[in-house]
């Protein structure tokens, strides 16, 4: 039995040398955030599971190749998922798909904490315009703005953490996030004043 307390380094050791358990223990703790991860960057599930597989996978062949001294554990996994979205994305530059509707999200049980339970139908339907507004917002970003908001202010890495996982310094991490949340600003007033602009069409 794994306890509970088990550091994610020891996890992978333990996995390193074939214990299924604390692989499986591992898994189970990391494997959310970088699913999260993954859509929020791709903008689509089938894209993020598979991002997630690959991962995995990939921890299960080169695990041995982590270095403690250069980050958790938890950016190394998002740093090959970086790698895995990259290819990804240079492969389907020309078409970056929106999230798939917010009901489909709901029946595969995300936990990501955008969804809150809420007894209002009204004030649910509201959330959720919001929900998918930013998340047009974001994946309307250039991949190297979308990946620090995803990792900074979605996954809530610190700054060092996501510098880790970039392979840059931390001051480039600032730099492109106070960028990326003013363009994101600009996207969201667009999008909104869009929406405004429809409603207005309509009656």
């Amino acid at each position: 039995m794994i306890p509970p307390t088990l550091g994610d380094d020891d996890l992978l050791r333990l996995a390193m040398a074939g214990d299924e358990e604390a692989f499986l223990a591992l898994y189970r703790r990391r494997q959310g955030g970088i699913y999260r991860f993954a859509l929020h960057m791709s903008g689509h599930p089938d894209v993020a599971e598979e991002v997630t597989q690959e991962v995995f996978l990939a921890l299960i062949r080169d695990g041995s190749r982590y270095d403690a001294a250069r980050g958790s554990v938890s950016a190394f996994l998002y740093g090959i998922a970086r790698n895995h979205l990259l290819r990804r994305l240079e492969r389907d530059r020309h078409s970056v798909p929106l999230a798939e509707n917010l009901s489909q999200d709901r029946e595969r049980g995300m936990a990501d904490g955008f969804f809150l339970s809420t007894v209002d139908p009204l004030a649910d339907l509201t959330r959720a315009e919001v929900i998918e507004r930013v998340r047009q917002a974001v994946l309307a970003l250039p991949a190297a703005y979308r990946e620090v908001v995803v990792l900074c202010d979605l996954q809530e890495l610190d700054y060092g953490q996501a510098a880790r996982v970039l392979d840059c310094p931390v001051g480039t991490v600032r730099s492109r996030l106070h960028r990326a949340r003013a363009l994101l600003t600009e996207k969201l007033r667009a999008l909104r004043q869009a929406e405004m602009k429809g409603i207005g069409n309509r009656e």
